[in-house]
C-alpha cells in the first residue's frame, strides 16, 4: 500500500500518492496453453469451457462459472472493466493447474 496520511477537519486518511501511482502497473490474465491475454469475457468463457467450467446464471449482477466435478464458483463483476487483480488470482486458483497465471500489462 503507498499513500499519504493526510489529516482534515479531525479525519486522517490514506491517500493514493500521486506519483507512485502513475509507475504502476496493471495486471492481466493470460491463458498459459495459448499466451493469450483474456481480453473480455467471451473469450475467458471460452477458455474456461474448454476445462470443463459451465456458465452460471443464478445472479443477474454478476458473471458466474461454475465446474460440476468441484465446489468452485467463480464470480466476477458484471463489467469487464471492472475485474481487480483479486477476481484474476480467484480464476488462477480455482482453474486447473497452470492454465492462468496473473502478469503484468506491458503499457
Amino acid at each position: 500500500m503507498s499513500g499519504v496520511w493526510v489529516f482534515k477537519n479531525g479525519v486522517v486518511r490514506l491517500q493514493d500518492n500521486p506519483s507512485f501511482k502513475g509507475s504502476s502497473r496493471c495486471k492481466v490474465l493470460v491463458h498459459v496453453a495459448t499466451d493469450q491475454v483474456v481480453t473480455s469475457y467471451e473469450v475467458l468463457e471460452r477458455m474456461l469451457s474448454s476445462l470443463g467450467w459451465e456458465r452460471y446464471y443464478d445472479d443477474p449482477d454478476l458473471f458466474q462459472f461454475h465446474k460440476s466435478s468441484t465446489m468452485h464458483l467463480i464470480s466476477l463483476p458484471k463489467d469487464f472493466n471492472k475485474l481487480k487483480s483479486m477476481h484474476l488470482y480467484d480464476i488462477v486458483v480455482k482453474g486447473r493447474p497452470n492454465a492462468f497465471e496473473v502478469r503484468d500489462a506491458h503499457r
